[in-house]
């Protein structure tokens, strides 16, 4: 299986692509979201995942979609999971069901 490489963290883009270019401090910048500068520096620093809330407020902040943020967010969590080895076998039902599903 080939490994994919791992996708950006939601808070790491947020830091080099808003706060950094703006010259926005993580203080004032948890003042504007209406967070705390606790929460705002475990997110930019990779301690936290992104959360809805959170994805709303950047979003509003931003003029982006939040659906973006909680994309990035969900892409490194699947991620994180497939690097897990998990031993899963499939049911048999379901096989069956999909390859009637492909056919039409």
């Amino acid at each position: 299986m080939m490994t994919k490489r791992k996708p950006i963290h939601p808070g790491l883009l947020l830091k080099e692509d808003v706060l950094i270019p703006l010259g926005l401090s993580v203080t004032k910048a948890a003042v504007d979201l209406g967070v705390s500068r606790k929460t705002l520096s475990e997110l930019i620093n990779e301690k936290a995942s992104l959360s809805p809330d959170m994805a709303i407020r950047i979003g509003k902040a931003t003029n982006t979609s939040p659906e973006s943020w909680l994309n990035m967010q969900s892409k490194l969590d699947l991620w994180k999971s497939e690097q897990k080895s998990l031993d899963v076998l499939p049911f048999p039902e379901i096989s069956k069901t999909n390859d009637q599903i492909m056919e039409g």
